[in-house]
């Protein structure tokens, strides 16, 4: 057993949050320790929506540059029907009148984007790979944050926080909250792939498409380089109502997925302007896993520990919300952070502010994945009022509590 002794913040995570949230530290003078499980760290998953809200806070830590020439600057929602047939659209971003754009990009590349910027200000060893946060006990003046290495040695450090930002298998919250680990599931199986294409529609739109089955379909483009080439690397997920496939509720069923799994749910599907059948077989990878979420809890950390992004709000992909939010959570924890010298003081109000607003936008998710679903099995007719009502709803809902984001 060795011991280390930290002058700042243990983060257990290498996610999005948990590295927004060291780099904000760092700029606001706080040092800050990552521990990672992974051996190393390699840029997985595909696409991710980033609201304008977030991309404000990435903003002021440097990276306007690096995200518009990596993701794609969405301009508009296009609502359509499984024919293809426009129902409705709504303005994304800067055509919306937000301060600052929303990004579509790989999940991957914006995980490395921050890595690289967290060992580059924070040093080499801010981030610790191979280190899996076992357990934590309070001490005097701090936390002594227990780690496990893949040869199950113990490593001892001592934080003066520890903020578990460990997803959605969180071992500070099991800590935290034992017992309140079960996940809620919406009875919803989805696919997600990554398909380059010659084109999609002007290249910076996103489609949300579903069937009389409340069988749905989006999709949007995430690479700047492939524009450059007069390509579009489009993510897609299609999602498929099935009470009993998810009713499980556990991340562990992930799999790969196979195309002949999709298409027969798209088998009835007609687009002039896509090729279906050519996205779904032209996926390198498919991945296949049941929508969940977490009950909210009402509370988040005791003292100097506290949970960030998935770990302490896991919600539905309906809204595309979640990366964001745990941009957000990474801003606030910093800023109160440094308005207070009492680091437990300091996580009460950041889980003040935070708490009440993601937990508004996990309900309201679900809200949006119940509408969503009903409309489609709604006969034909026009539907626009109602998904003008719906989105409207919801961005009311996401944008009225403060630093909230959409």
């Amino acid at each position: 057993m060795t011991t280390a002794d930290t002058a700042g913040f243990v983060i257990a995570g290498a996610g999005i949050g948990g590295l927004t949230a060291a780099l904000a530290l760092h700029a606001r003078g706080i040092g800050a320790t990552v521990l990672e499980a992974a051996e190393e760290i390699l840029p997985l998953g595909v696409g991710i929506n980033i609201q304008p809200a977030a991309i404000a806070e990435l903003t002021a830590l440097g990276f306007a540059d690096a995200l518009a020439a990596t993701g794609i600057a969405t301009r508009e929602h296009l609502y359509v029907d499984h024919r293809g047939t426009t129902l409705w659209t709504e303005p994304r971003g800067l055509a919306a009148g937000y301060g600052h754009p929303q990004y579509s990009l790989h999940r991957g590349e914006l995980q490395m984007m921050l890595l690289d910027a967290v060992r580059e200000r924070l040093g080499p060893g801010a981030v610790r790979t191979g280190l899996r946060v076992h357990g934590f006990e309070r001490t005097a003046d701090g936390v002594r944050v227990e780690a496990r290495d893949p040869s199950d040695s113990a490593v001892l450090l001592e934080a003066t926080a520890l903020i578990g930002a460990d997803g959605v298998r969180s071992t500070v919250r099991d800590r935290l909250h034992p017992g309140r680990s079960g996940l809620s599931t919406g009875g919803t199986r989805m696919w997600r792939g990554l398909t380059e294409l010659d084109g999609f529609l002007d290249g910076r739109t996103m489609i949300v498409a579903a069937d009389d089955r409340a069988t749905r379909l989006i999709a949007y483009p995430v690479s700047t380089r492939a524009a450059a080439r007069g390509k579009a690397l489009l993510n897609w997920v299609c999602l498929v109502p099935d009470p009993a496939g998810g009713a499980a509720g556990d991340p562990r069923l992930s799999r790969p997925g196979d195309p002949e799994e999709v298409l027969p749910h798209l088998a009835h599907w007609s687009f002039d302007w896509l090729d279906l059948r050519a996205m779904v077989l032209g996926s390198p990878q498919i991945l296949h896993y049941p929508m969940v979420d977490r009950d909210p809890l009402d509370r988040w950390g005791d003292g100097r520990v506290t949970l960030l992004g998935d770990a302490a709000h896991l919600m539905y992909p309906i809204g595309a919300n979640g990366a964001s939010q745990a941009v957000l959570d990474a801003a606030a924890l910093a800023d109160h952070c440094a308005e207070h010298a009492d680091p437990a003081v300091a996580l009460e109000r950041y889980e003040a502010v935070r708490r009440p607003a993601t937990t508004a936008i996990v309900l309201a998710n679900r809200e949006m994945d119940h509408a969503e679903k009903a409309l489609a099995a709604r006969p034909d007719g026009d539907k626009s009022a109602t998904l003008a009502e719906v989105t409207t709803a919801y961005r009311t809902t996401v944008e009225r509590r403060p630093s909230a984001g959409r």
